[in-house]
């Protein structure tokens, strides 16, 4: 039997050009369904160099942990650039249009069956957080929207042992698992578009940390003065995907 990994290799090699779909496809992607079992299993293009992998199922740590699995397993496959996990999503980049999507699709479903849940022993990091007042503008809506008192969203917040799925949207921004739903803010119509860094938001069931100045539709409920990225370090983000982190009160802004 073809392994997985001579797979990848026949839908890469040599293989500079257009990408080639199924005849009886009208989308820029391979098949998207193999069976009811995976119908939220999505995998689609993205231009001619990359594909993106989404996983079915919730958005939580098990499913997270099998996208590090997945991210591993098919950084090494040939023509594969880069492998960058996201939130239950992983991004693959190549250095030249796969020949065939559709066995690479194969491949990657194959490899997603397979991949169990990675666990990752990484540091755990304690923010003191500034919460409300200037540099939290949205804690009162997130307040509004909750029907919960100040106190409570903030205890709410604090609570859990977050850990870091991915990083995203900006240099050094963590994109963390764990948030209390009761305190799950839709994100706003208008973004507000000078949040600055070390911004403490919540967008819809997520919370996370701005890691530098920049636009951002999430409801700011406070701040920290962590630096989470610098590019002159070796290694330039602060944390990474299995690290955690914990928020701590430092005061509450009415």
């Amino acid at each position: 039997m073809t392994s997985i990994i001579e797979r990848a290799a026949i839908a890469h090699a040599e293989a500079a050009g257009r990408v080639r779909l199924r005849p009886d496809s009208e989308r820029t992607a391979p098949a998207m369904k193999q069976n009811d079992s995976d119908a939220q299993l999505c995998i689609s293009m993205l231009g001619t160099t990359a594909m993106l992998f989404e996983a079915p199922g919730a958005l939580d740590l098990h499913t997270q942990r099998r996208i590090w699995t997945l991210a591993r397993e098919v950084e090494s496959w040939p023509g594969v650039r880069e492998a960058v996990p996201g939130v239950t999503n992983l991004m693959l980049t190549f250095a030249t249009p796969p020949a065939d999507p559709d066995s690479l699709g194969a491949a990657l479903r194959d490899a997603w069956a397979a991949a169990v849940e990675l666990q990752i022993e990484g540091k755990v990091v304690e923010l003191p957080v500034e919460y409300g007042g200037e540099f939290g503008p949205h804690l009162h809506d997130v307040v509004a929207h909750t029907g919960l008192s100040v106190d409570e969203v903030v205890q709410l917040h604090c609570a859990p042992l977050y850990t870091v799925y991915a990083l995203g949207s900006h240099p050094g921004y963590c994109y963390l698992g764990g948030m209390d739903p009761r305190i799950a803010t839709p994100r706003r119509k208008v973004p507000v578009l000078g949040l600055p860094g070390g911004a403490v938001s919540i967008g819809g069931v997520q919370t996370g940390v701005s890691a530098s100045t920049g636009p951002s539709g999430w409801n700011t409920i406070g701040h920290t003065s962590m630096s989470f990225f610098d590019p002159t370090r070796d290694n330039p983000a602060t944390l990474a995907p299995g690290d955690m982190i914990r928020f701590r009160v430092e005061r509450i802004v009415p």
